[in-house]
């Protein structure tokens, strides 16, 4: 009686295997976020010298750390911090409970043509960001804009682009556009959600929104963590609505927002210290985004 046996898996191809299912998302992540990171980390320890006067002879040097003092010793550098930070702590929750108000009611028992209402929710997302910032600039302009008309003939004199409403308007732009695509990723959480559960709510006597809020949210808590990660990476990101409102609005400067700045000072052949303030923009990202992490996990546990 013969018996076959079959190879055993050699250690080396056990060790590959995992890097070849990995393969399709690391191949881009090293390419397009580990190698622009860390070019422009170098690129920031550097900076260019002219010898020779106007037609002279450049030559790239090593500076250090310089370029990182020059930076966060600019004026613009904690005025647009604030801002963006007063941009996150009242546009985020805001977004994020009408993206939570929308999936629970698409979620509801009583609700009908759930298809319509999802595509029309999710639609502003679909739109091009400068075209949404176009868009809202109209409606924002004092001789253009209905809603300014219409406010002002009730003798509400606004200026939804001045210093002090257009951070708010900036928001407002972003929520209309954001809102529909978390409400998305939170209403796919709550079809996950078993029946089974609600119904025993029911029947013990719960409401609806005693089973949304207290069966309903605390299961689609890992959904909630990842569109409040995602809308604060973004928020760190702002750059299309400010960059548009700057051509309308006064209030709007070039360094209004820490990503505005950076492309402003690489607009002004300043490389080194749009580099280094990438890098810092990276890294404060980064860590909040881990705090956040940690936070909620401290408070799930």
């Amino acid at each position: 009686m013969t018996t076959t046996r079959t190879p055993a898996t050699t250690p080396r191809r056990r060790t590959l295997a995992p890097f070849a299912f990995l393969a399709p998302f690391l191949i881009p992540f090293v390419l397009f976020t580990l190698v622009p990171v860390g070019y422009a980390f170098w690129q920031s320890l550097h900076r260019t010298e002219r010898t020779g006067g106007t037609f002279g002879r450049t030559e790239t040097v090593f500076a250090g750390f310089e370029q990182y003092a020059d930076v966060v010793s600019e004026p613009f550098f904690v005025d647009s911090l604030v801002r963006v930070a007063l941009f996150g702590l009242v546009q985020i929750p805001v977004m994020l409970a009408l993206a939570l108000a929308l999936a629970l009611l698409l979620d509801s028992a009583v609700a009908r043509l759930k298809r319509f209402f999802r595509l029309v929710y999710f639609v502003p997302y679909g739109i091009p960001g400068v075209v949404a910032a176009l868009m809202w600039a109209f409606l924002y302009d004092p001789q253009l804009s209905p809603v300014v008309g219409l406010l002002r003939s009730a003798h509400l004199d606004v200026d939804l682009l001045g210093p002090g409403a257009v951070l708010f308007s900036i928001g407002n732009v972003v929520t209309w556009t954001y809102t529909g695509y978390n409400m998305l990723i939170m209403y796919a959480a709550l079809q996950a959600v078993p029946a089974d559960l609600s119904e025993a709510a029911r029947v013990d006597g719960a409401g609806a929104w005693t089973i949304a809020l207290r069966i309903k949210v605390p299961v689609i808590r890992p959904a909630l963590v990842l569109t409040g990660v995602f809308s604060l990476i973004g928020t760190f990101q702002l750059f299309t609505e400010p960059q548009v409102f700057r051509a309308i609005s006064t209030s709007v400067t070039s360094t209004y927002t820490p990503n505005l700045a950076a492309y402003s000072l690489a607009s002004s052949d300043r490389y080194s210290e749009a580099a280094a303030l990438s890098v810092l923009l990276a890294v404060a990202t980064f860590a909040l985004s881990f705090l956040f992490l940690r936070f909620t996990a401290r408070r799930q546990g």
